[in-house]
Protein backbone atom coordinates (compact mmCIF):
# COMPACT_ATOMS: atom_id res chain seq x y z
CA UNK A 1 0.00 0.00 0.00
CA UNK A 2 1.28 3.45 -0.86
CA UNK A 3 2.47 5.69 1.94
CA UNK A 4 -0.39 7.62 3.49
CA UNK A 5 -3.06 5.36 2.00
CA UNK A 6 -5.67 3.76 4.21
CA UNK A 7 -8.10 0.94 3.66
CA UNK A 8 -11.81 1.47 4.13
CA UNK A 9 -13.44 -0.03 7.19
CA UNK A 10 -17.10 0.19 8.21
CA UNK A 11 -17.94 2.41 11.15
CA UNK A 12 -18.24 0.49 14.38
CA UNK A 13 -21.40 1.00 16.42
CA UNK A 14 -20.52 -0.80 19.65
CA UNK A 15 -21.71 -4.19 18.46
CA UNK A 16 -20.33 -6.95 20.68
CA UNK A 17 -20.73 -9.87 18.31
CA UNK A 18 -21.47 -9.84 14.59
CA UNK A 19 -24.64 -11.66 13.57
CA UNK A 20 -22.89 -13.91 11.07
CA UNK A 21 -24.56 -17.23 10.33
CA UNK A 22 -21.19 -18.81 9.52
CA UNK A 23 -19.94 -18.27 13.10
CA UNK A 24 -23.04 -19.56 14.91
CA UNK A 25 -24.08 -22.88 16.42
CA UNK A 26 -27.45 -24.30 15.42
CA UNK A 27 -28.68 -23.84 18.97
CA UNK A 28 -27.85 -20.14 18.76
CA UNK A 29 -29.75 -19.77 15.50
CA UNK A 30 -32.72 -21.59 17.02
CA UNK A 31 -32.93 -18.93 19.74
CA UNK A 32 -33.06 -16.03 17.28
CA UNK A 33 -36.36 -14.32 16.52
CA UNK A 34 -35.81 -14.57 12.79
CA UNK A 35 -39.32 -13.35 12.04
CA UNK A 36 -38.35 -9.95 13.52
CA UNK A 37 -35.10 -9.67 11.52
CA UNK A 38 -33.93 -9.38 7.93
CA UNK A 39 -31.87 -12.29 6.71
CA UNK A 40 -29.34 -10.88 4.25
CA UNK A 41 -27.90 -13.08 1.49
CA UNK A 42 -25.03 -11.52 -0.52
CA UNK A 43 -24.69 -12.71 -4.12
CA UNK A 44 -21.31 -12.54 -5.86
CA UNK A 45 -19.51 -14.13 -8.79
CA UNK A 46 -16.15 -15.52 -9.88
CA UNK A 47 -15.22 -14.00 -13.22
CA UNK A 48 -12.73 -11.92 -15.13
CA UNK A 49 -12.45 -8.23 -14.30
CA UNK A 50 -9.94 -7.04 -16.84
CA UNK A 51 -6.16 -7.24 -16.56
CA UNK A 52 -6.02 -5.02 -13.46
CA UNK A 53 -8.49 -6.65 -11.04
CA UNK A 54 -8.82 -10.16 -9.54
CA UNK A 55 -11.50 -12.70 -10.40
CA UNK A 56 -13.11 -12.27 -6.98
CA UNK A 57 -14.11 -8.59 -7.36
CA UNK A 58 -17.90 -8.99 -7.20
CA UNK A 59 -17.72 -11.34 -4.24
CA UNK A 60 -15.27 -9.14 -2.32
CA UNK A 61 -17.29 -5.96 -2.89
CA UNK A 62 -20.66 -7.46 -1.99
CA UNK A 63 -19.24 -9.19 1.09
CA UNK A 64 -17.74 -5.92 2.35
CA UNK A 65 -20.99 -4.06 1.77
CA UNK A 66 -23.07 -6.75 3.48
CA UNK A 67 -20.80 -6.91 6.52
CA UNK A 68 -20.86 -3.14 6.88
CA UNK A 69 -24.67 -3.20 6.71
CA UNK A 70 -24.79 -5.87 9.40
CA UNK A 71 -22.58 -3.65 11.60
CA UNK A 72 -24.98 -0.77 11.12
CA UNK A 73 -28.09 -2.78 12.06
CA UNK A 74 -27.11 -4.75 15.16
CA UNK A 75 -29.54 -7.50 16.16
CA UNK A 76 -31.76 -6.67 13.19
CA UNK A 77 -29.84 -8.42 10.39
CA UNK A 78 -28.65 -12.01 10.16
CA UNK A 79 -25.96 -12.28 7.49
CA UNK A 80 -25.39 -15.50 5.56
CA UNK A 81 -22.11 -16.37 3.79
CA UNK A 82 -21.80 -14.90 0.31
CA UNK A 83 -22.84 -17.10 -2.60
CA UNK A 84 -19.59 -16.67 -4.51
CA UNK A 85 -20.50 -18.52 -7.71
CA UNK A 86 -22.79 -16.72 -10.13
CA UNK A 87 -24.19 -16.82 -13.66
CA UNK A 88 -21.22 -15.58 -15.70
CA UNK A 89 -21.51 -17.46 -18.99
CA UNK A 90 -20.96 -14.22 -20.95
CA UNK A 91 -17.43 -14.01 -19.45
CA UNK A 92 -16.37 -17.61 -20.13
CA UNK A 93 -14.09 -16.77 -23.06
CA UNK A 94 -11.83 -15.04 -20.53
CA UNK A 95 -9.64 -17.51 -18.62
CA UNK A 96 -10.48 -18.23 -15.00
CA UNK A 97 -14.19 -17.40 -15.12
CA UNK A 98 -16.49 -19.93 -13.42
CA UNK A 99 -20.23 -20.04 -14.06
CA UNK A 100 -23.49 -21.93 -13.65
CA UNK A 101 -26.63 -21.81 -15.80
CA UNK A 102 -29.47 -19.39 -15.01
CA UNK A 103 -31.75 -22.32 -14.08
CA UNK A 104 -29.22 -23.78 -11.66
CA UNK A 105 -28.52 -20.39 -10.13
CA UNK A 106 -32.21 -19.64 -9.62
CA UNK A 107 -32.66 -23.04 -7.98
CA UNK A 108 -29.66 -22.43 -5.71
CA UNK A 109 -31.07 -19.10 -4.54
CA UNK A 110 -34.49 -20.66 -4.02
CA UNK A 111 -33.01 -23.52 -2.01
CA UNK A 112 -31.29 -21.12 0.37
CA UNK A 113 -34.46 -19.05 0.79
CA UNK A 114 -36.62 -22.13 1.41
CA UNK A 115 -34.13 -23.34 4.03
CA UNK A 116 -34.23 -20.00 5.83
CA UNK A 117 -38.03 -19.84 5.67
CA UNK A 118 -38.20 -23.29 7.27
CA UNK A 119 -36.11 -21.94 10.16
CA UNK A 120 -38.50 -19.03 10.67
CA UNK A 121 -37.11 -16.25 8.48
CA UNK A 122 -39.87 -13.97 7.22
CA UNK A 123 -37.93 -11.14 5.58
CA UNK A 124 -35.16 -12.17 3.21
CA UNK A 125 -33.06 -9.74 1.19
CA UNK A 126 -30.86 -10.82 -1.72
CA UNK A 127 -28.09 -8.22 -2.08
CA UNK A 128 -26.61 -8.71 -5.53
CA UNK A 129 -23.12 -7.78 -6.67
CA UNK A 130 -23.07 -9.12 -10.24
CA UNK A 131 -25.15 -8.03 -13.22
CA UNK A 132 -25.36 -11.54 -14.67
CA UNK A 133 -27.25 -12.70 -11.58
CA UNK A 134 -30.14 -10.29 -12.08
CA UNK A 135 -32.19 -12.36 -14.55
CA UNK A 136 -32.00 -15.68 -12.62
CA UNK A 137 -32.69 -13.83 -9.36
CA UNK A 138 -35.84 -12.34 -10.90
CA UNK A 139 -36.86 -15.85 -11.96
CA UNK A 140 -36.24 -17.10 -8.41
CA UNK A 141 -38.34 -14.28 -6.92
CA UNK A 142 -41.33 -15.09 -9.13
CA UNK A 143 -41.13 -18.82 -8.47
CA UNK A 144 -40.69 -18.29 -4.71
CA UNK A 145 -43.82 -16.14 -4.70
CA UNK A 146 -45.80 -19.09 -6.03
CA UNK A 147 -44.08 -21.73 -3.93
CA UNK A 148 -44.52 -19.75 -0.69
CA UNK A 149 -48.09 -18.64 -1.43
CA UNK A 150 -49.35 -20.32 1.73
CA UNK A 151 -46.97 -18.20 3.83
CA UNK A 152 -47.69 -14.55 2.98
CA UNK A 153 -45.60 -13.44 5.95
CA UNK A 154 -42.47 -14.57 4.06
CA UNK A 155 -41.32 -11.65 1.93
CA UNK A 156 -38.30 -11.95 -0.37
CA UNK A 157 -36.73 -8.85 -1.92
CA UNK A 158 -33.66 -8.33 -4.08
CA UNK A 159 -31.53 -5.45 -5.34
CA UNK A 160 -28.17 -4.90 -6.98
CA UNK A 161 -26.05 -2.52 -4.93
CA UNK A 162 -25.52 -0.09 -7.80
CA UNK A 163 -29.28 0.38 -8.12
CA UNK A 164 -29.81 1.17 -4.45
CA UNK A 165 -26.68 3.34 -4.56
CA UNK A 166 -27.64 5.10 -7.77
CA UNK A 167 -27.61 8.61 -6.32
CA UNK A 168 -24.20 8.44 -4.63
CA UNK A 169 -22.65 6.82 -7.72
CA UNK A 170 -23.98 9.65 -9.90
CA UNK A 171 -22.53 12.22 -7.50
CA UNK A 172 -19.05 10.67 -7.37
CA UNK A 173 -18.36 9.35 -10.87
CA UNK A 174 -16.35 11.47 -13.30
CA UNK A 175 -16.94 9.36 -16.39
CA UNK A 176 -19.87 9.87 -18.71
CA UNK A 177 -22.35 7.16 -19.64
CA UNK A 178 -20.40 4.10 -20.72
CA UNK A 179 -17.74 4.72 -18.05
CA UNK A 180 -19.27 2.59 -15.28
CA UNK A 181 -19.85 -0.91 -16.62
CA UNK A 182 -17.45 -3.67 -15.61
CA UNK A 183 -13.97 -3.47 -14.05
CA UNK A 184 -14.70 0.23 -14.42
CA UNK A 185 -14.27 3.49 -12.53
CA UNK A 186 -16.69 2.32 -9.83
CA UNK A 187 -15.51 -1.26 -9.27
CA UNK A 188 -11.85 -0.29 -9.47
CA UNK A 189 -12.37 2.52 -6.95
CA UNK A 190 -14.18 0.13 -4.61
CA UNK A 191 -11.33 -2.37 -4.80
CA UNK A 192 -8.73 0.36 -4.28
CA UNK A 193 -10.51 1.16 -1.02
CA UNK A 194 -10.99 -2.45 0.04
CA UNK A 195 -7.86 -4.27 -1.13
CA UNK A 196 -5.45 -1.94 -2.95
CA UNK A 197 -2.70 -4.55 -3.14
CA UNK A 198 -4.91 -6.58 -5.51
CA UNK A 199 -5.26 -3.72 -8.04
CA UNK A 200 -2.73 -3.10 -10.81
CA UNK A 201 -3.43 0.44 -11.97
CA UNK A 202 -0.60 0.25 -14.49
CA UNK A 203 -2.83 -1.99 -16.64
CA UNK A 204 -6.11 -0.15 -15.98
CA UNK A 205 -7.26 1.15 -19.36
CA UNK A 206 -10.55 2.30 -20.89
CA UNK A 207 -12.45 -0.46 -22.65
CA UNK A 208 -15.74 -1.22 -24.36
CA UNK A 209 -17.98 0.62 -26.82
CA UNK A 210 -18.73 3.57 -24.52
CA UNK A 211 -21.86 5.41 -25.65
CA UNK A 212 -21.42 4.58 -29.33
CA UNK A 213 -24.91 3.06 -29.69
CA UNK A 214 -27.85 5.34 -28.96
CA UNK A 215 -30.20 2.54 -27.86
CA UNK A 216 -27.64 0.42 -26.05
CA UNK A 217 -25.31 2.20 -23.66
CA UNK A 218 -23.63 -0.33 -21.37
CA UNK A 219 -23.47 1.47 -18.06
CA UNK A 220 -24.70 0.74 -14.52
CA UNK A 221 -26.79 3.90 -14.68
CA UNK A 222 -28.08 3.66 -18.23
CA UNK A 223 -31.73 2.98 -18.98
CA UNK A 224 -31.95 1.17 -22.30
CA UNK A 225 -35.27 0.63 -24.11
CA UNK A 226 -33.81 -2.29 -26.08
CA UNK A 227 -32.36 -5.51 -24.63
CA UNK A 228 -29.72 -7.66 -26.31
CA UNK A 229 -27.47 -10.43 -24.99
CA UNK A 230 -23.74 -10.27 -25.74
CA UNK A 231 -20.62 -12.13 -24.77
CA UNK A 232 -18.01 -9.92 -23.19
CA UNK A 233 -15.37 -10.61 -25.81
CA UNK A 234 -17.74 -9.08 -28.37
CA UNK A 235 -17.74 -5.82 -26.42
CA UNK A 236 -14.20 -5.57 -25.09
CA UNK A 237 -10.85 -7.07 -25.96
CA UNK A 238 -9.62 -6.73 -22.38
CA UNK A 239 -12.82 -7.52 -20.48
CA UNK A 240 -13.17 -3.90 -19.32
CA UNK A 241 -16.28 -1.81 -19.91
CA UNK A 242 -15.70 1.74 -18.75
CA UNK A 243 -12.90 3.93 -17.49
CA UNK A 244 -10.94 2.30 -14.64
CA UNK A 245 -8.12 4.82 -15.11
CA UNK A 246 -10.34 7.38 -13.32
CA UNK A 247 -10.56 5.26 -10.18
CA UNK A 248 -9.17 6.37 -6.80
CA UNK A 249 -9.28 4.93 -3.31
CA UNK A 250 -10.94 8.09 -2.01
CA UNK A 251 -13.79 7.64 -4.49
CA UNK A 252 -14.03 4.05 -3.34
CA UNK A 253 -14.37 4.99 0.32
CA UNK A 254 -17.05 7.55 -0.47
CA UNK A 255 -18.90 5.05 -2.63
CA UNK A 256 -18.78 2.40 0.07
CA UNK A 257 -20.09 4.76 2.74
CA UNK A 258 -22.89 6.05 0.51
CA UNK A 259 -23.97 2.65 -0.81
CA UNK A 260 -24.01 1.15 2.70
CA UNK A 261 -26.21 4.03 3.85
CA UNK A 262 -28.60 3.46 0.94
CA UNK A 263 -28.88 -0.25 1.75
CA UNK A 264 -29.42 0.46 5.45
CA UNK A 265 -32.21 2.91 4.62
CA UNK A 266 -33.96 0.29 2.52
CA UNK A 267 -33.62 -2.43 5.18
CA UNK A 268 -34.97 -0.14 7.89
CA UNK A 269 -38.03 0.38 5.71
CA UNK A 270 -38.25 -3.33 4.81
CA UNK A 271 -38.30 -4.24 8.50
CA UNK A 272 -41.59 -2.35 8.85
CA UNK A 273 -43.35 -4.13 5.97
CA UNK A 274 -46.39 -6.30 6.69
CA UNK A 275 -48.36 -8.58 4.35
CA UNK A 276 -51.21 -6.06 4.43
CA UNK A 277 -48.88 -3.29 3.27
CA UNK A 278 -47.36 -5.15 0.33
CA UNK A 279 -50.59 -6.84 -0.83
CA UNK A 280 -53.46 -4.59 0.25
CA UNK A 281 -55.80 -6.06 -2.32
CA UNK A 282 -55.64 -9.48 -0.68
CA UNK A 283 -56.55 -8.14 2.75
CA UNK A 284 -59.18 -5.55 1.83
CA UNK A 285 -62.85 -6.48 1.73
CA UNK A 286 -64.82 -5.80 -1.43
CA UNK A 287 -68.27 -4.45 -0.56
Amino acid sequence: MAAGAREWAPAQRGKIRPMLLETMKWTEVARLELARMVTLIPLGSFEQHGPHLPLTVDTEIITALARAVEHRLPDRVLLTPTLWLGHSAHHLRFAGTLSVTPRLYADLVKGVVHSLAQHGACKVFLLNGHGGNEVPVQLALHELKTELAARPEVMVTAASYWRLGRQIIAEIRESGLGGVGHACEMETSLMLALRPEAVDMSTARKGGPGDALRYRVIDAQASNPVEMASDFDELSETGVLGQPELATAEKGRRLLDGIVQAIVEFLEDFLSWTPEMVAPGRYSRTL
